[in-house]
């Protein structure tokens, strides 16, 4: 019954518009000052101190600023016009090299909206150009940014490791193949798409434009290769792998491609402040709720119910996987990650569900999340971009989602998908 009321009452604020951050504290606060216990309140502050101060969390600015750095420092535009290069001529044409460039962005940046204001913008000026449907456009550009954050690096990934104890290169690994099977899940669906509007093929690209793109983005394309060889190799820590993201890119930008100045890097350290500072304030806020959640058993009562209902984990996951999609269509991606975690790591651990795999579950279901109306992050970053109605937007993206949830079904109940490569890596 406590359960119900706390979520009850943080629900009912988070539906008459209160910040997710302040709906957090305030639902935490208000129950120890309901209940009388007013000493407990001397917690906050130290609970919400120590809820950021993870090692793990220093991660999510340097990534954030790495993805800054490379969508004003030319590495974006190069990236697409090597994916042009690459799959331009499939049926699809420029929605196929959207995908594409996608992927090969997220082994840089880990972040979805990243993505989609950075790299979104160079991709639906290119398909307006062409004369692509503007729908079309800003609905694959909204599908192919949730690759990011869940093909490494990824800043969720950091955020799940920093809440669970799991390591981040094991995380880092398990996202690979199913980030991989997303941009295939959505290469298919652009063929699909435009085999039905019978839009025209882009011609292939010659075999010297292809080696020209290649040779002009190659350091570009180096970038994921440092991320990743580096954490190991051992070289540097997932932490210490966002900072040198930083410095590369900033080198990269500045003395190689010239095409960052100093005069950029005020506004853009102001972009990353501003981000940051947004992702810590649900973390801190998080940390005092989580702490009440645990104060009042609310996790046991989970695992209680959970379970008297069924022991089976493949129907156990499906109920989670199920309450994580309702809850992304009106949380955003971190939020749900922060409130669901401490709730819902006990209960896949009681059925003998791997943290590494639900990890990637929890990520893939909360970048489902969004793309679906009314609170996706990056349905409104590409709607504000394209200035397209959200609606309009949401439509089109129907083929894109059916593709997205077919990958998180093979990610639920086929535990190799997302365990094996960190299993083969890294042992047990």
């Amino acid at each position: 019954m406590i359960a119900f009321l706390i979520l009850l009452a943080l629900v009912g604020l988070i539906a008459i518009g209160v910040p997710v951050a302040v709906a957090l504290g305030l639902t935490a606060a208000g129950f120890y000052v309901v209940s009388g216990d007013w000493h407990i309140l001397s917690m906050l502050p130290q609970r919400m101190y120590s809820a950021t101060t993870a090692f793990t969390l220093l991660a999510i600015p340097f990534f954030i600023l790495a993805g800054n750095l490379m969508n004003t420092g030319g590495i974006t535009n190069r990236i697409f016009r090597f994916a042009n290069a690459c799959v331009g001529h499939i049926r699809g044409g420029l929605g196929q090299v959207n995908v594409v460039a996608s992927l090969i962005f997220s082994g840089m940046s880990g972040a979805a909206v990243a993505d989609a204001a950075g790299l979104g913008q160079v991709e639906l000026k290119a398909m307006a150009d062409r004369g692509y449907d503007p729908e079309f456009s800003a609905a694959i550009t909204a599908a192919s940014s949730t690759i990011g954050p869940v093909f490494p690096p990824s800043i969720p990934f950091v955020l799940y490791s920093s809440i669970t104890g799991v390591s981040v290169a094991k995380l880092f690994l398990a996202g690979v193949v199913p980030g991989l099977l997303m941009a295939f899940a959505l290469m298919a669906a652009v063929w699909f798409v435009s085999s039905r509007a019978k839009m025209p093929r882009e011609d292939r690209a010659p075999l010297g434009e292809l080696l020209r793109s290649f040779l002009d983005s190659a350091l570009s394309l180096l970038t994921p290769i440092i991320i990743i060889g580096g954490i190991f190799s051992g070289l540097f820590t997932p932490t210490e792998a966002g900072v040198a993201a930083c410095a590369y890119a900033l080198v990269l930008s500045m003395l190689v491609y010239r095409e960052l100045k100093l005069g950029d890097l005020p506004r853009i350290l102001w972009e990353t402040l501003l981000h940051t500072i947004r992702v810590m304030f649900v973390i801190a806020a998080a940390g005092f709720f989580g702490w009440l959640l645990v104060h009042q058993r609310v996790p046991n009562a989970l695992i209680e119910g959970l379970l008297g209902l069924t022991a089976s984990p493949p129907v156990v996951l499906a109920i989670i996987v199920a309450i994580l999609l309702v809850l992304g269509m009106f949380l955003e991606g971190i939020a749900v990650i922060v409130l669901t975690v401490p709730l819902f790591l006990p209960v896949i651990l009681e059925v003998g569900v791997d943290p590494v795999q639900f990890g990637v579950i929890m990520i893939m279901c909360s970048m489902v999340g969004l793309l679906t109306p009314p609170v996706g992050m990056v349905l409104f970053a590409i709607s504000s971009v394209s200035g397209l109605p959200v609606g309009r937007v949401s439509r089109a993206l129907a083929p894109y989602l059916v593709g997205l949830m077919a990958v998180v079904v093979i990610v639920t109940y086929w535990p190799a998908v997302s365990t094996a490569l960190p299993t083969w890596v890294m042992g047990p």
